[in-house]
């Protein structure tokens, strides 16, 4: 079978921030593609309880307003894991997009090994060096149309389309380098916040009159003692009256 046959799920995610373990998915878009066709489509927004930045609202037009009458992650995520079945992930820089979807799958007692393919990877082997290569560029240089950029299914779309074309242009004796390989990511179990923990920070914010993005009983163990690590240090500890 040729990469140009071969099945996946032509993944892409958009999230609040860039790190997993901190900030959470605004929309999955997929395509199913069975033996090189696009079968099914699979789009949705999440309602990531938390504020959406106006960095995040410019680069991809997603706002509270459209968010919040919107699934939590875990309304969301059991529908795709059936969606994607037993296929591999195929996206741009793929060991993003899976970093999110394996924390909050194993958040909610669930697997999710995967192999992947990365187009990143690909585009940095088969483009020239002086080249970006980054989605939207690596796009306009195969000359591929992408409409609606940084909106999950579009993007998915073009990464699927993205690994088509390079694989027509590059495969023939280079078959192992379009091969699927095991996505890694370690990620444990997040613990809920004990109501220590959230009383704790509740009288920090109120001390120093904060006003916090998220919303304090959908965060972990780990979270809060974040926050409050840098509440703490940015702004001090309350301060007893004698």
């Amino acid at each position: 079978m040729t990469a140009a046959e071969r099945s996946y799920i032509a993944v892409d995610l958009e999230t609040t921030g860039l790190n997993p373990k901190e900030e959470r998915i605004l929309e999955i878009g997929a395509v199913r593609v069975e033996q090189g066709r696009e079968t099914a489509v699979f789009s949705q927004l999440i309602n990531p309880r938390r504020e959406i930045s106006p960095r995040i609202v410019e680069l991809t037009g997603i706002t509270e307003e459209m968010v919040k009458d919107c699934p939590e992650i875990g309304g969301v995520l059991g529908d795709f894991l059936e969606f994607c079945g037993d296929l591999p992930l195929l996206g741009h820089r793929v060991i993003f997009d899976y970093s999110f979807l394996k924390r909050a799958a194993v958040n909610r007692g669930l697997s999710f090994e995967r192999n992947g393919i990365d187009t990143l990877t690909l585009c940095r082997r088969f483009m020239p060096e002086e080249e970006k290569k980054n989605l939207g560029a690596a796009c306009q240089y195969f000359g591929i149309p992408l409409e609606n950029a940084h909106r999950a299914v579009s993007d998915a779309a073009a990464a699927h389309q993205l690994y088509q074309k390079l694989a027509g242009l590059y495969e023939n004796g280079q078959e192992q380098a379009f091969f699927p390989r095991p996505l890694e990511y370690k990620v444990k179990r997040e613990q809920p916040a004990s109501k220590r923990q959230k009383e704790v920070l509740r009288d920090l914010l109120k001390y120093h009159k904060i006003t916090l993005s998220a919303q304090i009983d959908d965060l972990s163990r780990n979270e809060i003692s974040r926050i409050t690590d840098k509440i703490i240090l940015k702004y001090g500890r309350i301060l007893q009256k004698r």
